[in-house]
């Protein structure tokens, strides 16, 4: 299906808008209901070529091939995702991506969401208390960015900052 789109691309890509979107569902709509047609371009671009690669490597299994194919399609597409960008912001790009990353990894391996645990947490910032909406932001807001830097119990104890940082370090990340 080379140069076409794939007419299973749309399968995946989450429910018929009504037609009134906000700007912000029509922007989110554009970064990620669009990615079922980059896979497919993506698919025209590198498939072949790739599978050319892997046949030519004498990999030990199916599993080996397999964990090859998905390797250099991730390699592949950080590489797209730093060439993207403006070379001055590239370093913070890819930082922010291996935070995120390392955020990821560290809820899978602590069985947690730290964005449900810090909004969790925020909600026992009660409005009440401030003497209007602007003192009640600024609190939220610096009780926000402290809850990175108090230890969990989903996180054994560690801060997820800290958590965040080790998990990076594992992988070289830091």
């Amino acid at each position: 299906m080379n140069g076409e789109l794939d007419p299973n691309a749309d399968l995946f890509s989450g429910e018929d808008s009504d037609g009134d979107d906000s700007e912000e569902q029509k922007e989110l709509e554009y970064v990620y209901g669009n990615n079922p047609r980059r896979v497919s371009a993506l698919s025209d671009l590198w498939y072949q070529d790739m599978m050319d690669r892997i046949k030519a490597m004498d990999l030990p299994s199916e599993e080996a091939r397999l964990k090859m194919v998905f390797k250099l399609t991730a390699g592949g597409v950080l590489d797209m995702l730093a060439d993207s960008q403006d070379p001055d912001n590239t370093p913070d790009v890819m930082t922010d991506f291996d935070i995120f990353l390392g955020m990821a990894l560290t809820n899978k391996h602590f069985g947690v969401d730290l964005f449900k645990e810090e909004q969790k947490a925020l909600m026992t910032v009660k409005r009440e208390e401030y003497h209007d909406d602007e003192e009640f932001k600024r609190a939220l807001g610096d009780f926000e960015e402290a809850w990175w830097d108090i230890a969990q119990p989903a996180l054994e104890g560690r801060t997820p900052n800290d958590a965040i940082k080790e998990t990076l370090h594992r992988y070289g990340l830091n």
